[in-house]
């Protein structure tokens, strides 16, 4: 049973760290059980390694000490302004928010992170914002989540300004430059003027590990909705507090404060994926618990695979991640062309979409000695099982180790599945969210108590097999039911990209008289290469059934996808019915 949050006792005032410089952070740390905060999590690590780089991005080499004055700054300015927490936790339905909430509407840059961990400290809750949202998307998200305060690039006040009118609970704006040449919005500050913000008057408030972490979901299949984590249950989920492939879980700041320095600037992470998607986020938060840096590349408008490389070859980059093909293939385009010294790069991480077998076979010939993890994960479960591929080993498709707490449930959510019990819901216990911010109903079917249990059942469909790892089936919201027989999109997009001319593809379904609905594929070849309907059919063969193989093939000049390279199946959808009878 988890304690509340007025239970977790800290004696711990982030307003006075400057004057306690002497002492590490946990030592003024006192506890009767430790609920880990994302602001402390980092000031542990800033602590404990100062001087250290935390981030490198264009001319900027920012250690741990100067980063965390800034955020310091920033969390000033927040508290300054009158934003914070008005309810506990202890309060609240889980659907249920007592803080006040900052949207971030940024690209990738240290802005984002600072800005994340500066509204922790000041009890503030971060949600993310996707940048590509036109005017009405962003009314809409920013209204959903309730926003007092944002903070935005130079680039996006044209879109805050249209919208900010209809937002009355807007009240505090936060302009980053960005050579764009917009000039601030009327009532906004500066972000670089706040960086240096001295305290408020009075007492910074003390974070607590039931202070709120929020995510909002993609929305690629319908509107995104604000996920609501305990900063505690997502920091053990995905961002550090254990390890994604199993080991001892840290229960105390001071084993933070020990593992860091002994792994001190060894690991390194690129920032590839967006930082207003959750498997970024997780991935720069796992580096940090382990005393590592960040680099982030130079253009961040564009996804430049050459430019990429550089810096990991310049760097020495320890570990990239990418989002399936969209990132993994040109990048391996531009491994293939070049003599980039990659003998530093040790891992490429995927998620978030699935990384075709030609593309992770092309990878390993590539780089002999990478080791190539799978991740699963989702913003309504944090990160939940993994697979590691190796040059020369086998490694059977979408099948996949699970975490401690990650399970199959029946399909009726009336037990949990033992290993060979066949088909269920892909499910996670133990750290889980809250809810969905201001949805009880919907809170209630994700986050179903079975047997006693509170699990979080975002709708992955799952097989559980009989030596105990899992097989991942696919999203129950892209399934398509033709003929009565139900089709995981997933499934179908595999097959079909083992055809080398493939290079990128999303599948979905469309009305049909015969089947109801019936499987289309939008196919996207490879540069000066060419494939018929019927080699395509012929290399889904050897993966699935004859009645999962697509009754269509739609040539496009370009998959659409999320920043995040998650697939838009509701542009696919559309682009299908277009093609109905042609």
């Amino acid at each position: 049973m988890r304690a509340r949050s007025d239970e977790v006792t800290t004696r711990f005032n982030h307003s006075a760290v400057r004057q306690r410089r002497q002492r590490p952070l946990w030592q003024n740390v006192i506890m009767t059980v430790v609920g880990f905060d994302l602001s402390t999590v980092f000031r542990t690590v800033a602590e404990a390694i100062p001087d250290n780089d935390i981030l490198i991005w264009r001319d900027r080499r920012l250690t741990y000490a100067q980063m965390d004055a800034r955020i310091d700054g920033v969390a000033h300015y927040l508290a300054s302004r009158g934003l914070g927490c008005h309810t506990e936790r202890n309060e609240l339905a889980g659907h249920e928010s007592g803080q006040d909430h900052i949207g971030l509407y940024l690209r990738n840059g240290n802005e984002y992170l600072e800005a994340m961990v500066a509204g922790y400290r000041a009890r503030v809750a971060p949600f993310n914002v996707n940048y590509r949202y036109v005017e009405e998307e962003l009314f809409y998200l920013l209204n959903d989540a309730g926003a007092r305060a944002l903070v935005y690039a130079g680039e996006f006040a044209p879109h805050v300004q249209a919208v900010s009118e209809r937002l009355p609970n807007l009240e505090v704006l936060i302009q980053v430059a960005d050579g764009s040449g917009n000039p601030l919005l009327p009532g906004a500050v500066d972000y670089e003027s706040i960086t240096a913000t001295p305290p408020p008057d009075g007492e910074m408030p003390t974070p607590r590990g039931d202070d709120l972490y929020i995510l909002y979901t993609g929305g690629t299949t319908g509107m995104p909705k604000g996920v609501l984590w305990r900063q505690h249950d997502i920091f053990m989920s995905a961002m550090g507090g254990r390890p994604f492939t199993g080991g001892p879980e840290l229960t105390s700041y001071q084993d933070l404060t020990d593992q860091a320095s002994a792994a001190a600037g060894l690991r390194s992470f690129l920032v590839l994926p967006p930082l207003m998607h959750g498997a970024a986020q997780w991935g720069v938060f796992n580096t940090i618990s382990a005393g590592g840096w960040v680099a982030i590349p130079e253009d961040v408008t564009r996804f430049d695979a050459d430019a990429i490389l550089r810096l990991a070859a310049r760097e020495r980059v320890l570990s990239i991640p990418v989002v399936g093909d969209a990132m993994a293939r040109p990048l391996v385009d531009a491994i293939e062309k070049s003599d980039y010294d990659l003998s530093g790069l040790m891992a490429l991480t995927n998620g978030g979409a699935p990384l075709s077998p030609t593309v992770r076979d092309r990878l390993l010939a590539a780089l002999p000695n990478l080791i190539i993890m799978d991740a699963v994960g989702a913003s309504e479960s944090g990160a939940q099982m993994t697979s590691i591929a190796t040059k020369g080993a086998e490694v059977a498709a979408a099948t996949f180790t699970p975490m401690a707490d990650t399970t199959v449930v029946a399909a009726d959510f009336s037990r949990v599945l033992q290993p060979g019990d066949g088909e269920g819901w892909l499910a996670r216990r133990v750290f889980v969210p809250l809810g969905y911010l201001g949805d009880a109903q919907k809170t209630a079917r994700t986050f179903p108590t079975i047997d006693g249990v509170r699990f979080s059942i975002p709708g992955d469909k799952a097989r559980y097999l009989i030596d105990g790892r899992v097989e991942l089936l696919g999203r129950d919201s892209v399934t398509i039911n033709s003929g009565g027989e139900k089709i995981f999109a997933e499934e179908v997009e595999r097959a079909i990209a083992s055809h080398p001319c493939v290079y990128d593809v999303v599948v979905t379904g469309r009305p049909s008289e015969r089947w109801g609905n019936e499987v289309v594929a939008i196919v996207q070849l490879a540069q000066g290469k060419t494939a018929t309907d019927a080699e395509l059919v012929e290399a889904c063969r050897p993966h699935i059934a004859q009645y999962k193989i697509p009754k269509a093939f739609v040539r496009t000049d370009k998959v659409l996808r999320s920043p995040a390279g998650k697939a838009d199946y509701r542009w696919a959808k559309a682009l299908a019915a277009e093609t109905v009878g042609s």
